[in-house]
């Protein structure tokens, strides 16, 4: 009796020993795990920051080319006729001069509204558009519609950030290269999601990895941070168009 009873004492404490062993390297393991889902997790934030950081970047630098173009192109002329309509100013045409200043003044309201970081920083994806496309049609660049289907639902602001500056990008190469008379635009809130489309009527470009811009690469890497999906569809002489498809959180 007392060598049977030794026996299972012994036999339980191996048992014991082997759970304890077991849990040990299962918690082990599991921490191991969580630690570096936690560090995976940690560098998709800190690549994400990374990547809005430049994105902010991005835009900013294109806002101040387009600035610099408005002021060489558009103020500068409005201010040029305005002087020289001075210079020959009667009491009769003294209406046209007081219309070319007010010209310029709304030019430079507009501008402010592009030079504020704020605006950057926390941007309205809707009205950014807007701004875009009105100067589009207003310098000539190129005619542009624009339309806003559905609800308005606000997204997160650093997905507006990544989805204005694709969009601004896709805007500058067909401007650039795509030899388009026509650009369409569509924001389209549906019930759970937001739908971007934008079309030309040009030759057909693709965004060039290693030229100046963001690049098609580029462009899928940031459409993955935001868990959007993006579409390309490029048919020579018949136009470029590009669909972003953003769900809500």
């Amino acid at each position: 009796m007392q060598e049977n009873g030794e026996f299972v004492l012994i036999v339980s404490t191996i048992l014991i020993l082997i759970i304890v062993i077991a849990l040990i390297i299962l918690f082990t393991t599991f921490q191991k795990k969580k630690n570096f889902l936690v560090e995976k997790q940690k560098e998709e934030q800190e690549r994400f920051e990374k990547e809005i950081a430049e994105t902010q970047i991005e835009i900013r630098e294109a806002t101040l080319r387009n600035i610099s173009w408005e002021l060489h192109d558009n103020i500068g002329q409005l201010l040029t006729l305005a002087k020289i309509q001075l210079q020959n100013s009667t009491p009769e045409n003294i209406k046209e001069v007081s219309e070319t200043i007010t010209k310029g003044l709304t030019e430079v309201r507009s501008l402010s509204k592009l030079i504020n970081p704020e605006a950057i920083k926390n941007i309205d994806l809707r009205e950014a558009l807007q701004l875009e496309v009105d100067r589009f049609n207003r310098l000539n660049f190129i005619e542009t519609t624009y339309k806003v289907k559905g609800h308005e639902v606000e997204i997160d602001k650093k997905a507006s950030i990544v989805l204005f500056r694709i969009l601004q990008e896709f805007f500058s190469n067909t401007i650039k290269h795509s030899k388009a008379t026509n650009l369409e635009v569509t924001l389209n809130y549906k019930k759970d999601k937001l739908i971007l489309f934008a079309k030309d009527n040009g030759v057909g470009f693709l965004i060039n990895e290693k030229k100046e811009g963001i690049g098609l690469s580029n462009i899928k890497n940031r459409i993955k941070l935001i868990g959007a999906e993006v579409n390309f569809v490029i048919a020579e002489n018949k136009g470029t168009s590009i669909e972003i498809t953003y769900k809500y959180e």
